[in-house]
This record gives C-alpha cells, sequence and structure tokens, in this order.
C-alpha cells in the first residue's frame, strides 16, 4: 500500500523552520557558547543543542511511535514501538563552523525513512532563506519551485562542491589527494562546510557534482533524496571511510567517479 508522506513533510517543514528562526537569534551573537567534541575541528554549539531540542520535541509529541536518529542526541528509541519502521534522521544544524565563525552557510537537515528508505527531506538555509524539499517520487523543490539538476556533459566546464573529514590532522586519507587532482581538470572546486547544502545545490544545478569522505547518515539522508529527486546520480564511492558520498548530474557522475580515489573498488 503506498503512504502519503506529505503530513510528514509539512511537519518537517515546519520544525526546520522553527529550528532556522532559533539559530539565527544566536548567528554572530559574541556570547555563542561553543564545545569540542571529538577533536578541536570538530564542535557544537548551544545553537546545535537547542535547534535539536526544537525538533526532537516536537517528533516524541507528534509521532512517538518513530524512532530519531540525531547528531548531538544519537538513537533514540520509540516509546511505543519495540520496532518501528519509521525513523527521523536529524542534523540540527549542519555547518557548526560556519554558524559559530559568522558564516551564513549553515542548515538545517531532517529526513525520514521508512522500512530502511528515505521517504522525505527537508534542508533549509535559515540565513539564505532557502528551503528545499523532496518526497520519495516526487520531484525536488526550492522555496516550492521545482529544480532540477545541472545537464552539463563537460568535464573541463563542470563546477564541483568538496568537504574535508573531521579527522584530516590525524589520517592522510583526507580528500587532498582527490582536490589536488580533480581542481586543475575543472572550472572550480568550492568547499561550503555544509554537506546537506552541498548535496541541494547539485539537486538545484548550482553545482554539477559533489563528493566528501567519512560523513554520518544525518549530514547526507535529506539532501541525498533531494539530489537524486532533482535527477543526480546519487552513491557512495567508497566502503571504508563512512558515508563517503557523491552526487552529480547524469554526465558528470562517471567523470568523477573515475577520478575518485576509490580502494578495494
Amino acid at each position: 500500500m503506498d503512504h502519503d508522506y506529505t503530513p510528514y513533510l509539512m511537519a518537517a517543514i515546519t520544525w526546520a523552520r522553527q529550528a532556522g528562526s532559533r539559530q539565527l537569534d544566536f548567528f554572530r551573537s559574541r556570547h555563542l557558547e561553543m564545545y569540542t567534541k571529538s577533536n578541536a575541528n570538530d564542535i557544537v554549539t548551544a545553537a546545535d543543542r537547542e535547534s535539536e531540542h526544537i525538533i526532537l520535541d516536537s517528533i516524541r509529541r507528534d509521532y512517538p511511535e518513530h524512532s530519531i536518529l540525531s547528531e548531538e542526541a544519537g538513537v533514540i528509541e520509540s516509546t511505543t514501538e519495540t520496532d518501528s519502521v519509521w525513523q527521523w534522521v536529524v542534523d540540527p544544524l549542519d555547518g557548526t563552523t560556519n554558524f559559530s565563525q559568522g558564516l551564513p552557510i549553515f542548515t538545517v537537515s531532517i529526513a525520514l525513512r521508512h522500512r530502511g528508505r528515505t521517504v522525505v527531506g527537508v534542508v533549509y538555509a535559515p540565513y539564505l532563506n532557502e528551503l528545499f524539499h523532496a518526497v520519495l517520487h516526487g520531484g525536488a523543490f526550492l522555496n516550492g519551485h521545482a529544480i532540477q539538476c545541472s545537464q552539463k556533459t563537460e568535464w573541463s566546464t563542470a563546477v564541483l562542491g568538496t568537504g574535508m573529514p573531521y579527522d584530516k590532522a590525524v589520517n592522510p586519507d583526507n580528500n587532498l589527494d582527490n582536490v589536488s587532482r580533480i581542481a586543475p581538470q575543472v572550472r572550480g572546486v568550492r568547499r561550503l562546510g555544509s554537506a546537506a547544502l552541498d548535496l541541494c545545490y547539485v539537486a538545484a544545478g548550482f553545482f554539477d557534482g559533489y563528493w566528501e569522505l567519512n560523513l554520518n547518515p544525518w549530514d547526507v539522508a535529506a539532501g541525498e533524496l533531494i539530489a537524486s529527486e532533482a535527477g543526480a546520480r546519487t552513491g557512495r564511492f567508497r566502503s571504508d571511510r563512512g558515508e563517503s558520498v557523491y552526487a552529480a548530474t547524469p554526465s558528470i557522475a562517471p567523470k568523477l567517479l573515475r577520478r575518485l580515489n576509490r580502494p578495494g573498488r
């Protein structure tokens, strides 16, 4: 039986806007509290935590039968189901380093999985006022308008996004080899600092492709659905470094994959 995912989409959009509004209250504040997590490059702020509370409290209130996977809180089991088939995947503030520096590229990312498959994705960039959304088999949208990935075919004219893993200082497998090989061949390589937004920018055709090593499910769940629904090819280019994700216009994707370091492929 097909499900109507619209109520979940509308709820996720509401929560994303509420969390984004709270983030703007903190943004560029001189009194922003900031803490380190795994290392000096991996940080969390009071805005991350308050955003997460807004979203998680809403999920537990409205959908107690659903489980949650969130960046700061980890796995939260359903309060009513032993083995829930629904799971929300939440990154309350993707781009915390940007946020803490006063740079306006940061997002709220909310996805819903049904039996392990992502069926709803919402990514909201509050400062930029850009809200991306998608429902499985329903297309992708930016601020309510349908979007489609780039139709570019020439590798030399491609503009690509990428990022660096948090363990870049201690692990030499840190993407620099890919950047140094690819950057001279294409029109440009950009590093925005929000994987969720990178994927959405592939969806909208602002990027022709994107790749990144060692991400987490909450970084990519919503954005990957949005990119896929906009016609981009998406997937994993490695299995040994967390969620090593790529997304690209159909003609650029094979060219990108041929140039990425892919041990054990």
